[in-house]
């Protein structure tokens, strides 16, 4: 198969999308699409699948089952600009390959990430981690942002002093602030990227990095629309629920009530009875496979 070339992401290319106050995100370049996950989970099928609704079938039982090697067949090359801090979440993902600007070759430029009003938020009581949704005093607001502005100003201010003293950019660079923005080339898989997004654009993130998660995710769906939906239906808004919970489940469910819902729904006959097993409950003896094609395998 030659190389894939997907309209709507080729029109995303090299294209800004800012983020934050000085960030941005560009989708540099991409290998594959939801073409190239078919023709990955088919080898044996030289040419893949004969229509769409073939392909959104069996992208969409491959991610429901976690069969995720074919989506690894897919790479996205993203050039990236965000505040420091944000960086040393970002790269908690090990599973990409990255190149990031450095300080002992470059003059660090003077940008600086500094919250919006509507930014500044106070410590979440329960929450170790993140920030609560209180009202945050405007006094205070303007407070915080003054005193981050002012600190930044200061501390850039002593790098330059630094500098032109001859000191080392290594050691100058030292004192600079996590809110300083810093550039990466950042490359990742498609099975990979989703777990970043999964996690990134949930609402437990932090809000500034939830922000480049945000900015990603359309540049994926152009790329994989198919492998997107899927992730969306299957991953961004699916839940887990533990072996104590689903039991507390069962017990609550009123297996007439459920029927009929099923009934309703858009569910396949084939989700249903899956639904139906997860739950441990038996499925309508009158249920029959009404998806006109065979369950897809990977391989």
């Amino acid at each position: 198969m030659a190389r894939i070339s997907v309209p709507e992401a080729d029109a995303l290319l090299d294209e800004t999308f800012e983020v934050l106050d000085h960030g941005f995100v560009r989708l540099v370049d991409y290998l594959g699409g939801d073409a190239r996950i078919v023709q990955a989970a088919r080898v044996s099928y030289g040419e893949g699948t004969k229509s769409v609704r073939e392909d959104r079938a069996l992208i969409d039982y491959l991610l429901r089952n976690r069969h995720t090697s074919p989506f690894e067949q897919v790479i996205f090359t993203f050039h990236v600009k965000m505040p420091i801090f944000v960086a040393r979440q970002w790269i908690r993902h090990r599973t990409a390959r990255l190149n990031e600007i450095s300080g002992r070759y470059s003059v660090m430029r003077d940008e600086f990430y500094l919250p919006r009003p509507h930014e500044v938020r106070l410590q979440s009581r329960r929450n170790r981690q993140g920030g609560s949704d209180d009202e945050v005093p405007d006094a205070l607001r303007e407070r915080v942002i003054a005193g981050l502005a002012a600190d930044q100003a200061a501390t850039y201010r002593h790098y330059e002093d630094l500098l032109e003293d001859g000191i080392a950019r290594e050691l100058a660079r030292i004192n600079l602030p996590l809110s300083l923005y810093t550039e990466m080339y950042w490359q990742i898989d498609l099975n990979n990227l989703f777990h970043f997004l999964r996690l990134r654009m949930d609402w437990h993130a932090q809000y500034e990095i939830r922000a480049y998660g945000d900015a990603i995710a359309p540049m994926v769906r152009a790329v994989c629309p198919l492998a997107y939906e899927a992730f969306e239906e299957h991953v961004l808004t699916a839940r887990t629920l533990s072996g104590s919970e689903l039991e507390v489940l069962r017990q609550a469910l009123d297996p007439a009530a459920l029927d009929q819902a099923l009934e309703r729904s858009s569910l396949r006959s084939s989700r249903r009875r899956e639904l139906l097993d997860t739950l441990g409950l038996p499925a309508p003896s009158s249920e029959d496979d009404a998806d006109g094609a065979s369950t897809p395998r990977e391989g």
